[in-house]
């Protein structure tokens, strides 16, 4: 079991009061395509006896868990790329526990949509506009 699924595990079984090997069991078996009823209902005996809640709550929490450190990874990724990520701000995003906290984090590095306007100025036509705006009789084709 890796470090990142030990601490999804601890996490949920606080979260629904149960052991951890009993969450273990549960992710087990979700993962092998099993549903919730499924598991409620036949298999008490492989989760020590989770309830019906329980076992939904695992559910969501596990998917909930997974895809926040999915995005954790793509964050971390993409603002190494933009070599801007300091320890402190790599401590803050492996520390965040919820997704908005996570986007929250990402906002100042988020790269912004390209416009027409941005596009030009890439082209090197910024000079000419500035031109254009500050004397309306130049003309352009000049």
């Amino acid at each position: 079991m890796t470090e990142f699924s030990s601490r999804i595990t601890t996490r949920i079984a606080q979260e629904i009061s149960a052991r951890p090997n009993q969450v273990e069991a549960a992710v087990a078996l979700l993962d092998g395509g099993a549903t919730v009823p499924f598991i409620a209902r036949y298999r008490k005996d492989v989760t020590g006896n989770l309830s019906d809640a329980q076992l939904r709550i695992l559910e969501e929490r596990l998917i909930y868990l997974r895809e926040l450190d999915d995005r954790r990874g793509v964050i971390l990724a993409a603002i190494e790329a933009q070599g801007k990520l300091s320890d402190e701000l790599r401590a803050q995003i492996l520390a965040a526990d919820a997704k908005q906290t996570l986007e929250d984090l990402y906002a100042p590095y988020k790269s912004k949509r390209r416009t027409r306007a941005m596009i030009a100025k890439e082209a090197g036509l910024e000079p000419l506009a500035d031109l254009i705006l500050a004397d309306r009789t130049v003309d352009p084709m000049a």
